[in-house]
Parts: structure tokens; C-alpha cells; sequence
């Protein structure tokens, strides 16, 4: 399928007129240190490259094209292809300008071969379904103080990312990660870790679907705190069966609910 007809929107990303305070968006000084209009540009870009609007290897717009179509200034959308390099998702050429990377390019997690199209990222989640709903079953069962204050401080960095109206796709993973740890199982654990760059690619993407209404970053908070709870009550069954839902409705706000056709 074409990675430009995956899982669209026809509305163009646009920080508009609107959305503008006194002098500056939403009354914020346009200053690169301000972290939420650094961000909001970083989702803007996000999406464009996750949709396929720009394809591996092709240049994005230079750095005056954008802050005039953004309407921010330059040192806001320099730190937000900052973000983009850090996270591997853009690459610099001298002279020449910043150009789309693949959506993975490393390959040291022996078995699984790396994300490269949008029907990948279904297909990790197709996989997570499967072992996750597990590891909170059998993470239900085992845990130990240690094991479960590792969940609680993931959580708690989630939590505080919700109050800011951000989305911390690296608590999400540790959230993750530390439950397969409370398994006591090293071949859960060793998937989780094979799969990270997976993971993360895809949590990604959940991030740019929650970067509207705050109810909506409050709505999958919440769906991991019932998982936690579910956890440390040592209700396994239930465990199981909430993170199954979690990471079905993840996928289904990802694909906003069209999921692909995976058939050979």
C-alpha cells in the first residue's frame, strides 16, 4: 500500500491566526526554550512524515518555508527538527538541509527485521497484542516490591507528562518494559527489549494521535493506571484482559480506526 494513502487525514497539520496570543501562539514567547510550541511544531512534522508526506530521503522544507508556513520563528522549528534528528527520524546534509530517514534503520535487534512501512507498525502491534496481555497476567502473579515500584515510576512519569498536555513515549515504553521484568520471565523481557526501536516507532505515532483534545491524554493515562491497579491487586485475569483493550484501542487511534489489509 501506498504511504500516502495509509491511515491520512485531509486536514493540513497548522498552527493558524488563531491559535495565536499576544504576539506569539497561544501567549507564549517564541523562544526555542519554551518546551510547548517547540513540541506542538515537533507533532506538526511528526505527523506529515508519519503519513507520508515526506518519504525516506526526500528534503523537507528549509527552516524560513516553515516557520512562515508554521508561523513561528526559525529557533522554534531548528529545535524541532533537533527532536526529529535525536529520535533518528531525520538526517543533515552540509549545505543541503534535513531529509527523511527510514522509519528504522538499525538493525541490531537480532529476529526481527526493522519497521519500514506504516503495515509494519500494524504488525507490531499484532505482536504486542499477543505477548503483552500475557506479561500483565503473569506479572500479576509474581511481582515483588521492587518489580512494582519500577511500574509505579513509569506511571508517575506518565502522570506528570498528562499534566503538561504531553505525551512521554519513553515512560510509555519503561511502563511496558517494567511489567514484562515483573513476569520473573527473561524471554519475555529479552522480546521486549528486541522490540524496543519497534515499540517506540509505533508509540510515536500514538503520540501524534493524542496530540488534541486533553481528555484524550488523560483517557490512555487512565487506561494504564486500571492496568497497574489490576497488577498490584493481583487480579491476573483481569490484568490480561485490560491490556489487551489497552493496546487495541493504542492501535485503533494510530490508524484511526482503518486498519490495513494485511492479506497475502
Amino acid at each position: 500500500m501506498d504511504k500516502r494513502n495509509a491511515a491520512t487525514t485531509d486536514t493540513e497539520p497548522r498552527l493558524t491566526n488563531q491559535s495565536r496570543g499576544s504576539g506569539s501562539l497561544d501567549g507564549i514567547a517564541d523562544r526555542p526554550g519554551r518546551t510547548p510550541l517547540v513540541q506542538r511544531v515537533y507533532h506538526i512534522l511528526l505527523t506529515k512524515i508519519s503519513r507520508g508526506d515526506y518519504l525516506a530521503d526526500e528534503k523537507l522544507p528549509g527552516e524560513h518555508e516553515l516557520a512562515s508556513t508554521l508561523l513561528v520563528s526559525r529557533p522554534i522549528i531548528r529545535e524541532a527538527l533537533k527532536l526529529l534528528r535525536d529520535e533518528g527520524l531525520i538526517y543533515s546534509r552540509q549545505g543541503a538541509g534535513s531529509f527523511v530517514k527510514k522509519l528504522a534503520e538499525d538493525t541490531r535487534n537480532i529476529g526481527y527485521s526493522p519497521v519500514e512501512t506504516i503495515a509494519d507498525i500494524q504488525r507490531c502491534y499484532e505482536l504486542r497484542m499477543s505477548i503483552e496481555p500475557d506479561h500483565a497476567y503473569y506479572a500479576a502473579l509474581r511481582w515483588n516490591e521492587p518489580a512494582l515500584a519500577k511500574i509505579a515510576a513509569a506511571l508517575e512519569l506518565m502522570r506528570d507528562a498528562v499534566q503538561l498536555f504531553l505525551h512521554r513515549d519513553d515512560a510509555d515504553y519503561n511502563f511496558h518494559y517494567a511489567i514484562s521484568q515483573a513476569t520473573n520471565n527473561h524471554f519475555y523481557v529479552l522480546s521486549m527489549q528486541s522490540l524496543r526501536d519497534h515499540i517506540s516507532i509505533g508509540m510515536k505515532f500514538h503520540g501524534v494521535s493524542l496530540a488534541g483534545p486533553e481528555a484524550m491524554l488523560a483517557d490512555v493515562f487512565a487506561e494504564h493506571q486500571l492496568i497497574f491497579d489490576a497488577i498490584r491487586r493481583r487480579e491476573a485475569e483481569a490484568a490480561r484482559d485490560i491490556m489487551h483493550r489497552h493496546l487495541k484501542r493504542s492501535r485503533d487511534r494510530v490508524f484511526e480506526g482503518r486498519i490495513l489489509d494485511l492479506s497475502l
